[in-house]
C-alpha cells in the first residue's frame, strides 16, 4: 500500500482479505475475521512515516542510555553464532538491518552477509524493499522485529521463502498480538508502535502461514525474541501516576519522542526497579503458558 494521505483500511495488510464496516475496530487498527491479524487504521501515509522514522528514531549516536546499545550487539552476535551453526552454506539477508549489527556479527562469523533498510545508515546496508529483490539461493533470511514495519508483510514472507536455497531458514522474531501482555494492557501495549507497526500478528496466525508456504518450523521460543520482561515493565510503569514513558526514559536524550526532565526520568526508572520483581514473574508466566510478549520462529525449507 502506497498512499499520499492517512486513508481508510479496507483490506488486511497480511492476508489480503476485506476488512468490512463489521470488522472488529480498536484504537489505531481493525483485526480481520479471516486470519486474526490487525491492521493499522488509518493506513499511515508516506509522509506520516517518514516522520514517525524521524532522527530521533535511531540517531547516529546510539539509542539507549549506559549498555542498552552494547547489550543489543551482543544479542546480535549471539543470533550470529546461532545462524553459523544452524544454516547451511551461503549468504544470510537480514531484512530490516538498522545499525548492522547482525550483519557485522554474521560477517565476524566469517558468513557474507547483506541487510536491507528501508533509509540506510551506512552504505554497505541496501535501501530496497525485499519484495524487489530477485537473488536467490540465501541460507538465511531474518526478519528480527522488522515484518511488522513492512506494508505489505505476508507478501514479503511468501516471497523471502521463495528466495531460500533448500535447507534454507527463515528467522522471524516479532510481537505477539496473541501474549498476555497484549491484553493486559490493550491500547497501551509497548509493541503496537503505531503508525510504524503496520500489522499486530498474533502468533498462530504467523505461524499458520510459514506452514501454508511450505516451511518447517523447527523452532517456536516466547523468550529468544526479547522485549518480553520490559513489554510487562513499560506497561506497568505508564499505569501509575507521575511516571513517564520508560521506553523513552531508558534512551538517549536525542532518542527521546517527547523531552523529559531529570526528575521525571528519576520517578520512571525509580519505579521500574520497584516493580523488576512483577514484571519478571508476569513474564515467566506468560512464557510458560506459551503466550509471550513476542515469538521467535525458525521454519527451515524442504527436507
Amino acid at each position: 500500500m502506497h498512499v499520499a494521505t492517512d486513508s481508510p483500511v479496507t483490506e488486511c495488510a497480511w492476508c489480503g482479505a476485506p476488512l468490512p464496516d463489521g470488522a472488529r475496530r480498536l484504537r489505531g487498527r481493525v483485526e480481520c475475521a479471516r486470519c486474526g491479524v490487525a491492521t493499522t487504521d488509518p493506513w499511515p501515509s508516506a509522509d506520516t512515516l517518514a516522520a514517525a522514522y524521524a532522527g530521533w528514531y535511531r540517531p547516529v549516536g546510539g539509542r539507549f542510555m549506559g549498555a542498552g546499545d552494547a547489550f543489543l550487539r551482543r544479542s546480535r552476535g549471539a543470533l550470529a553464532g546461532r545462524l553459523d551453526q544452524l544454516c547451511p552454506p551461503g549468504p544470510v539477508l537480514d531484512v530490516g538491518a538498522g545499525d548492522g549489527s547482525l550483519v557485522d556479527a554474521l560477517r565476524a562469523h566469517g558468513r557474507e552477509a547483506v541487510g536491507l533498510e528501508r533509509v540506510p545508515t551506512r552504505p554497505d546496508i541496501r535501501g530496497m524493499d525485499i519484495m524487489d529483490l530477485e537473488e536467490n539461493g540465501w541460507s538465511a533470511i531474518v526478519f528480527w522485529h522488522s515484518l511488522e514495519h513492512l506494508s505489505a508483510p505476508g507478501a514479503a514472507l511468501e516471497h523471502a521463502a521463495a528466495l531460500l536455497r533448500d535447507g534454507g531458514v527463515l528467522v522471524v522474531a516479532a510481537p505477539n498480538a496473541a501474549s498476555l501482555q497484549a491484553r493486559a494492557f490493550g491500547d497501551r501495549w509497548l509493541a503496537l508502535d503505531l503508525p510504524r507497526h503496520l500489522v499486530h500478528m498474533p502468533a498462530p496466525s504467523l505461524l499458520r502461514r510459514l506452514e501454508e508456504l511450505g516451511m518447517r518450523v523447527v523452532r517456536v521460543s516466547y523468550v529468544r525474541g526479547g522485549q518480553v520482561v520490559f513489554g510487562w515493565l513499560h506497561g506497568l510503569v505508564g499505569s501509575l501516576p507521575g511516571t513517564a514513558d520508560l521506553y523513552d526514559a531508558v534512551r538517549q536524550p536525542e532518542a527521546r519522542s517527547t523531552a523529559l526532565s531529570g526528575g521525571e526520568r528519576a520517578a520512571t526508572i525509580a519505579a521500574a526497579v520497584a516493580l523488576l520483581p512483577v514484571a519478571a514473574v508476569a513474564a515467566a508466566a506468560e512464557v510458560a503458558l506459551r503466550r509471550g510478549g513476542s515469538v521467535y520462529v525458525e521454519a527451515v525449507r524442504g527436507r
